[in-house]
C-alpha cells in the first residue's frame, strides 16, 4: 500500500473541522490559564492559593483521560468532540458572566474542572480522527501527521499564553473571557453546520476494564511519565510566572510572551525529534529505553544548574531564560521519545486503551507538579526573592532523576509486537 494519504472528501473535511476545533480549544485553554493565574495573583492570592485553582483541572484531566477513550469508543468521536466544546463554553461562561462576588476559589476550581474535561475530550477526538485520512499500513504517514498535530497543539497553546497575558493588559478579566466564549461558541456552530455524517463508529462492546494496562513496559513508561511531567509543572505552572512578575518585574504580556515562546519552541523541537535523534519509526535505529534514560539524566542537570546559578546571585534574567530554553529543548526530546515508546510497547489490539492509560499518568504528573509548584514556591520564598523558584527547581531535578531511574527498567529495544499496529486499532 502506498504511504501517501488518500481520503474521501467527507473524511478529510471532518478531520480538518475536528482539528480546527481542537486548535480553537487549545488557544482558549492557554489564554484562560494565564488570565486566571495573573488575575488572582494580582488580587493578592498566595502562590499556593493560585495553584489550588488548577487542582481540579488536573484531577478531572486524569479522569477524562481514563474515561475518554472508552466514551469515544462507545458513543463516537463526533459526540465527544461536541461535548468537549460545549463543556468549555460552560466553563468559560462561569467566569465570564458570574457576579464578581462569585469569583472565589471554590467557584474557579469548578470552572477549571470543566475546562480540564473539555480539553481532554477534544484532544482525544482530534488525535483519534487522524485515522480518517491515513490509509491502513501507512505507519510513517501516521507518525508524521501525529507529530504535526502534536507540535501545532503546543505552538497554539503558547499563542494562547501570550494572548491571555496581552488581553489582560488591555482589557478587564471578564471582558476577555466573554470574547473567548464567543470564539469557542462560533467554533462549535461552524463544526456542527459543516461536519458531514459521523466521525467514527460507536462500539457498544467496549469494556471499561480494558483501560487499565497489564503490560509491564507500558506501566514502567507511565510511571516515568508521571515524574517527567511533574518535573516540568513544578516550576512552570505557578513558580515561574510568579517569579517573572514579582521578582523580575515583568508585565503580564512579557511573562505570557516568554511562556508562549517556550511552549512554541517545545512544540517545534518535539515535532522535529525523529530527525534530531537521527532515528526513524521503522528500522533498526529507533529510540528505546536507553534513549529515554540518557535524555532524562541529561535533563536533570539543567534545573540543578539554574538553581545553583540563582543561588550564586548571577544575573537572574539571563540564568532563568537561557536555562529554561535549554531545558525545554531537552524535555521536548524526552517527551517525544516517550510518545513513540508507548506505541512501540503496545500490541495492536490494546493501542487505544494503553494510550489512554498512559495519558492518565501524564495528567497525574501535571497534578502533582501543580500542587508542589505553589506550595514549594511559597515555602522557598521565605528565604529570599529567588528562594521560591530555587525550591521548585530542586524539586524538578529530583523528579527527573526518578524518571531516569525508572527508565532504566524499560526494554533496551521495543521488541517485536505480537501483532502489528493497524490504523483501525486506534479506536473509533
Amino acid at each position: 500500500m502506498s504511504d501517501s494519504p488518500a481520503a474521501a472528501p467527507a473524511g478529510l473535511r471532518n478531520y480538518v473541522l475536528v482539528t480546527g476545533a481542537y486548535w480553537a480549544d487549545t488557544v482558549t485553554d492557554g489564554a484562560t490559564r494565564m488570565l486566571v493565574l495573573f488575575h488572582f495573583y494580582n488580587l493578592g492570592y498566595t502562590p499556593f492559593a493560585v495553584a489550588s485553582l488548577f487542582i481540579f483541572y488536573e484531577v478531572f484531566g486524569i479522569l477524562t483521560n481514563l474515561f475518554g477513550g472508552y466514551l469515544g469508543a462507545r458513543f463516537g468521536l463526533k459526540t465527544t468532540l461536541f461535548a468537549g466544546l460545549t463543556t468549555q463554553i460552560v466553563a468559560l461562561s462561569m467566569l465570564a458572566f458570574a457576579p464578581p462576588d462569585w469569583l472565589v476559589v471554590a467557584w474557579v476550581m469548578v470552572s477549571q474542572a470543566l475546562s480540564g474535561i473539555a480539553k481532554d475530550m477534544t484532544k482525544m477526538s482530534s488525535k483519534s480522527a487522524v485515522k480518517l485520512i491515513v490509509p491502513e499500513g501507512a505507519s510513517a504517514t501516521l507518525y508524521r501527521w501525529v507529530a504535526i498535530l502534536t507540535g501545532s497543539k503546543n505552538a497554539l497553546k503558547g499563542v494562547g499564553f501570550f494572548l491571555g497575558g496581552l488581553l489582560l493588559t488591555l482589557l478587564d478579566f471578564q471582558t476577555v473571557l466573554r470574547l473567548l466564549v464567543a470564539f469557542v461558541g462560533g467554533t462549535l456552530v461552524l463544526a456542527a453546520v459543516l461536519m458531514r455524517g459521523g466521525l467514527g463508529q460507536a462500539n457498544r462492546k467496549a469494556k471499561f476494564g480494558q483501560m487499565f494496562s497489564r503490560n509491564g513496559a507500558v506501566n514502567k513508561l507511565a510511571a516515568a511519565r508521571i515524574f517527567l511531567f511533574g518535573a516540568r509543572d513544578v516550576w512552570f505552572v505557578v513558580g515561574l510566572p510568579v517569579f517573572l512578575a514579582s521578582v523580575l518585574g515583568w508585565s503580564f504580556w512579557q511573562s505570557g510572551g516568554f511562556l508562549a515562546l517556550w511552549v512554541i519552541g517545545y512544540g517545534i523541537v518535539q515535532a522535529a525529534t525523529p530527525g534530531l535523534l537521527r532515528s526513524r519509526v521503522e528500522g533498526q535505529h529507533e529510540p528505546d529505553g536507553r534513549t529515554a534514560t540518557i535524555l532524562a539524566f541529561v535533563l536533570a542537570a539543567l534545573p540543578a544548574g539554574i538553581a545553583l546559578g540563582l543561588r550564586a546571585d548571577l544575573a537572574a534574567s539571563a540564568v532563568v531564560v537561557a536555562g529554561l530554553i535549554v531545558f525545554g529543548a531537552v524535555f521536548a526530546l524526552n517527551s517525544a521519545v516517550h510518545s513513540y515508546l508507548i506505541l512501540a510497547y503496545t500490541d495492536s489490539d490494546k493501542v487505544a486503551m494503553n494510550v489512554g492509560f498512559y495519558y492518565m499518568a501524564n495528567a497525574a504528573g501535571r497534578l502533582a507538579g501543580t500542587v508542589l509548584s505553589g506550595a514549594l514556591y511559597q515555602w522557598g520564598a521565605q528565604s529570599g526573592p529567588n528562594g521560591g523558584l530555587i525550591a521548585c527547581l530542586w524539586a524538578s531535578t529530583a523528579c527527573v532523576l526518578v524518571a531516569g531511574l525508572l527508565s532504566l527498567l524499560l526494554p533496551r529495544h521495543s521488541g517485536p509486537r505480537s501483532k502489528p499496529i493497524r490504523l483501525g486499532d486506534l479506536g473509533d
